[in-house]
């Protein structure tokens, strides 16, 4: 198993009801299953055909009645759950699911490729608090973490650009991904832009600079 799926499960709480959205192999569902993390779960993709991956790899357990597979947009077809995952979406998608949800989960978890900035934002207007937010790094690639259970919460301008988590633990991989920021930001600098945009970019230098 990839070491970023080991990484995503690692960070799921236990539940009642666990819901993958998009949940390509099914493979994190099947650790939740096996690892007894929760009493039933539901596989869901928007293509039935990408479904059928999670279906052949899960087929024991939907034979039991202890998952069911779905083919929903998101949690169109989804009745409830009490913690669900979304994971290797744009962050604008992510925000687009669950801003259409006609019922918002007790907990999620999200592992955006993209715009966590913006997840960080639109999370906290729908009603969640950040328990967790942190980047990691496998295979050569940094990936954002969040961790979310519904309550009231507000975010600072470095929390909402970095993550809360990575600001108090200062991990390695969120150190090295800042020196990896702040090179790229340079070279930017270096280049020829509007003003707006350089002052954009030399404000974000300072702000990487508090770190690194």
């Amino acid at each position: 198993m990839k070491e970023r799926i080991r990484r995503i499960f690692a960070e799921l709480p236990r539940c009642k009801v666990f819901a993958d959205i998009g949940c390509d192999h099914g493979l994190i569902t099947k650790q939740m299953i096996e690892a007894k993390r929760c009493e039933k779960a539901i596989i869901s993709d928007v293509s039935k055909e990408c479904l059928k991956k999670a279906q052949t790899l899960l087929y024991e357990y939907i034979e039991k009645g202890v998952c069911s597979a779905v083919v929903s947009n998101g949690f169109d077809n989804i009745d409830s759950c009490d913690l669900a995952l979304i994971a290797g979406m744009g962050g604008e998608e992510i925000i687009a699911i669950l801003k259409k949800s006609a019922f918002l989960p007790q907990n999620l978890a999200l592992q955006p490729m993209k715009n966590v900035d913006k997840v960080r934002v639109e999370v906290v207007e729908l009603g969640y608090r950040i328990d967790k937010d942190f980047v990691f790094k496998t295979d050569g690639k940094f990936y954002d973490m969040l961790v979310l259970s519904l309550g009231e919460d507000s975010l600072t301008e470095e929390e909402i650009l970095f993550g809360r988590t990575n600001i108090y633990e200062k991990s390695p991989a969120f150190l090295e991904r800042l020196a990896v920021e702040k090179k790229k930001t340079l070279t930017f600098l270096s280049m020829t832009m509007p003003s707006a945009k350089k002052e954009q970019l030399t404000n974000y230098l300072k702000a990487l600079e508090k770190y690194v």
